[in-house]
């Protein structure tokens, strides 16, 4: 885990823990989603990776999303970062029956698959101009092989780690959504019954409407938006309560 210190004037202005974020980032995205079930509240800074802004990248220089900023508390230094999503999630669930703890092995086998070998492939079919020497159709036959394990646990569970649903779940369905939206047209005709059920379960979810409400780009000055804003619907409403 990667650990960096803010400077004090910006530690001094905490309140909330503070996520560093891009609304259609799967890391980010499966961050917020944990969060969002643990109940507690971290300010949410939306982000656009053409202009970075200097607080994120003291925090974490490498430049890349999620990365969560913690006040001092739980005899946690001031200013620790964690810039790792499966890591935030963890801290965001670490009480939570979403995040089983006689399963740890199961949550791996998935996690491993899913973040380094589905996701390189995913990866190649979404952006084959980065990957030339990848043809676009084997990059996705490539991705399907996770895909096909993913429909066969499905097919006799509702979730993947059972008939609950779980931080592996939440932790995976970003990037299945990811691809699905490659070539929308051949994803309805692919045979995935039991996963397309699956995903869109997720997709459909009040905790998935939530984390994905459009927001403006955090600016310094903006009051917290949080990552949980009930009562905020609209990126003008959003906006009206950072600029108050």
């Amino acid at each position: 885990m990667a650990v960096f210190f803010l400077c004090l004037e910006e530690l001094k202005k905490m309140i909330y823990p503070i996520l560093y974020s891009y609304r259609r980032c799967p890391y980010a995205m499966r961050s917020r989603l944990a969060i969002y079930f643990s109940g507690v509240k971290v300010e949410q800074r939306e982000i656009v990776f053409w202009d970075k802004p200097e607080p994120m990248l003291q925090a974490s220089p490498k430049g890349t999303v999620p990365v969560l900023v913690l006040p001092e508390s739980e005899n946690l230094p001031a200013g620790k970062v964690i810039d790792e999503s499966w890591e935030i999630m963890q801290w965001a669930l670490r009480e939570s029956d979403l995040l089983p703890a006689g399963q740890k092995d199961q949550i791996n086998h998935w996690l491993q698959q899913n973040d380094f070998e589905f996701k390189g492939h995913l990866d190649a079919y979404k952006y084959p101009d980065d990957f030339p020497e990848i043809e676009n159709k084997q990059a996705r036959q490539k991705g399907e092989v996770f895909l096909q394990k993913l429909e066969l646990a499905l097919q006799s569970s509702s979730y993947l780690l059972g008939e609950e649903l779980s931080v592996v779940d939440l932790a995976i369905f970003p990037f299945i959504r990811q691809f699905a939206h490659v070539d929308k047209i051949w994803w309805q005709s692919a045979n995935y019954p039991a996963l397309k059920t699956w995903l869109n379960k997720h997709l459909e979810s009040d905790y998935f409407k939530a984390v994905m409400k459009n927001r403006p780009v955090w600016q310094k000055g903006h009051s917290a938006l949080l990552v949980h804003e009930p009562e905020l619907q609209t990126k003008d409403q959003f906006r009206k309560k950072a600029e108050a």
